[in-house]
């Protein structure tokens, strides 16, 4: 039996995985779909502190709490700047890194930093909610921008997504260890278009995982491509 914690990106929850998590429990796996404060159901706890850090603590608490150890642990797109600040903080817990079509950031960078051009357009959309700078995309166009186009995902999407702190993305990482985090075994799997669209420090880096795999969808590709994601999940079991 193999341990999965899927961390989900920006805008989503821990529901997005749901199809994937039953795939690979009924593989007979363990699985652990955390929702990062301030989202999903644990949107009541948004206020001016959550950010990068408050995330990676959140996965961190996690690992701990449970127990978990040899964990599979996989980021979705934002989810892929926690995934690297956990693997500093608990390295010794983690079997595998999974990059899901999602952020490589180095020590100092943020995700603004390391998507520029989204980045970009996210912060046009800030605005001051309660105290707190919320990217705030209007909510019809948000499944389509993630990929996703069969109507009734879009439907089942558009009443889960929602406002993300900006200063997540605005956050930069601190890594005590990079080194040690660089030498965990590391998988990305990509959608094909995105790849298309790479740069060359992005396309080094696919070069450096131990693997590298495409899977022909948009974004979110654990709502648009549940069943192949999970075997490819599986190959690291």
């Amino acid at each position: 039996m193999a341990t999965y914690v899927l961390v989900h990106g920006g805008h989503h929850g821990g529901w997005c995985y749901r199809r994937v998590a039953r795939l690979l429990r009924s593989a007979g796996h363990e699985v652990h779909s955390p929702t990062l404060t301030g989202l999903g159901e644990r949107r009541h706890l948004l206020g001016p502190k959550v950010d990068l850090e408050m995330h990676i603590a959140d996965v961190v608490g996690v690992l701990e709490f449970e127990d978990l150890r040899d964990v599979i642990l996989v980021g979705h797109s934002y989810g892929g700047m926690v995934i690297t600040g956990v693997a500093d903080r608990a390295a010794e817990r983690i079997k595998e890194l999974v990059y899901l079509d999602a952020a490589h950031p180095r020590n100092g960078e943020s995700l603004a930093d390391v998507a520029v051009e989204i980045m970009a357009v996210c912060k046009e959309s800030v605005r001051l909610i309660d105290g707190v700078e919320l990217v705030t995309w209007p909510e019809t166009r948000m499944p389509e921008f993630f990929g996703v186009t069969d109507p009734a995902e879009i439907a089942w999407m558009r009443a889960r997504l929602q406002e993300h702190p900006w200063s997540c993305y605005a956050q930069k990482l601190h890594l005590k260890n990079e080194p040690a985090v660089r030498r965990l075994p590391r998988t990305d799997i990509n959608c094909s278009a995105r790849v298309r669209e790479y740069d060359e420090r992005r396309k080094a880096e696919l070069r450096e995982a131990d693997r590298a795999w495409e899977i022909d969808t948009g974004h979110d590709v654990m709502v648009t491509e549940p069943e192949k994601l999970t075997q490819m999940l599986l190959r690291l079991a």
